[in-house]
Parts: structure tokens; C-alpha cells; sequence
């Protein structure tokens, strides 16, 4: 399976879905102007990785699927 470039793709995003997590809760515990600015940027970041880290699973489970 870690040969498959599907996975490691899949993989990839989910990593970069922790990432821009990590950033957002981290702009928050920072708190003021630096979270004012970047909250809700960061979110959203969060969103479109998380769709496409779904997407890429999702992907890889139908056309892997038996």
C-alpha cells in the first residue's frame, strides 16, 4: 500500500490537514491581533484541506476497492 501513489497523496493531505489544525488552534492560544487576523483564514484553509483529504480518500477506497 506504500507504494501506491493514491495512498501517499491521501496521506499527504490528511498531514497537511494537521498542519493548518495546528496553526489555527496555535493562532488562538496566541489570542490577539495575530488571531483577529488569521482565525478564521485558517479555518477555512482547515476546511478545504479536510474536503480534499476526504476526497483523495474516498477516491483511493473506490478505486482500490474489491
Amino acid at each position: 500500500m506504500m507504494q501506491d501513489p493514491l495512498f501517499v497523496i491521501a496521506a499527504i493531505a490528511c498531514l497537511a490537514v494537521v498542519a493548518v489544525l495546528f496553526f489555527g488552534i496555535g493562532s488562538f492560544a496566541k489570542g490577539g491581533e495575530f488571531n483577529k487576523k488569521y482565525a478564521n483564514k485558517a479555518m477555512r484553509w482547515r476546511i478545504i484541506a479536510q474536503f480534499a483529504a476526504v476526497a483523495l480518500i474516498l477516491l483511493f477506497v473506490w478505486l482500490r476497492g474489491e
